[in-house]
């Protein structure tokens, strides 16, 4: 175990004298992610546009490991001369930005038929541009030059994703940027990889109208792990993407969604409870919409 708690599967040490950033770092997935690094040794570069989520964050690194080096950089991920200057910050800061995690996004449930374009061009801007922006200017900035590692979290759009048609073509978007900088930036020895995480219990559930958190308390027997994931199952697959063990992997993505998309209505799930989630960040919390007697 190491210093701060955080039951990482990676040895101690990996990322010393690499610095990540990580944007959407003040909170869920982000934040989880963040955690992880800061007790493998990396210092980080946290993004998001409230600067006092990302504060709440550099403090409890700070106190779980101390003596990485955390720098907060408010920036709306979708105005372009934000996200150059963003950049340019960090590495007046930190001198290099060997990994980037673009993990800030955003959206919310709406049938197809009542989206209006103020609200696709909202989702599509947090989920396709920010990423693009954020990747072209670290690779530009320092990747071209120096190499790097790029993970996206994209989502799990397979076969369409009803009720969220705008993040579902943004996040598919998003997969084939990925696969497309792999091959255009190999040259640079920058690999750019996905994740795609599906019903993962983290603080974004409750951001949901009543709706859909009443859908959350239902959707884990679509599964057939028959549970929802954890924010610690979805880092580990992001550190392990920007780690030197996945030197030969570019282009590529790590679903994370408890085989979801493979269920088949010509099968029916057991219920079980027989898979055992990895719990690695001592800081996670249930989402309140999942707690016994929410409603």
């Amino acid at each position: 175990m190491t210093r701060n708690g955080y039951r990482s599967i990676y040895r101690a040490g990996l990322f010393a004298g690499r610095t990540v950033i990580v944007t959407g770092g003040g909170s869920g997935i982000g934040r989880c992610i963040a955690h992880e690094l800061a007790s493998l040794d990396a210092d980080l570069a946290l993004v998001g546009r409230k600067i006092e989520k990302l504060q709440a964050v550099q403090n409890e690194i700070a106190v779980a490991a101390p003596g990485r080096r955390v720098s907060l950089h408010s920036c709306d991920i979708r105005d372009e001369a934000g996200v150059r200057q963003m950049v340019t910050d960090v590495l007046g800061t930190h001198g290099r930005i060997d990994g980037l995690v673009n993990n800030a996004g955003g959206q919310y449930p709406q049938p197809v038929r009542d989206i209006t374009l103020k609200g696709w061009d909202a989702v599509v801007r947090n989920n396709l541009h920010g990423g693009f922006l954020v990747s072209r200017e670290a690779y530009t900035q320092w990747m071209e030059a120096h190499g790097g590692a790029i993970v996206n979290i994209i989502a799990d759009m397979w076969m369409g994703m009803p009720g969220m048609a705008h993040s579902g073509a943004a996040r598919a978007g998003m997969l084939s940027f990925t696969e497309t900088a792999a091959c255009e930036w190999g040259h640079a020895g920058v690999r750019v990889n996905a994740v795609a995480p599906g019903f993962v219990a983290s603080s974004g559930f409750d951001t949901y109208g009543p709706e859909m958190k009443a859908k959350f308390r239902s959707l884990m027997k679509t599964s057939p792990l028959q549970r929802y994931g954890t924010e610690a199952e979805v880092s580990s697959a992001v550190v392990y993407l920007l780690s030197e063990g996945a030197a030969y992997i570019t282009g590529s993505f790590i679903r994370v969604d408890g085989g979801v998309p493979n269920a088949r209505q010509t099968w029916k799930l057991e219920e079980h409870s027989r898979s055992t989630p990895y719990e690695g960040f001592p800081l996670a919390t249930m989402p309140e919409c999942l707690k016994p007697g929410a409603a």
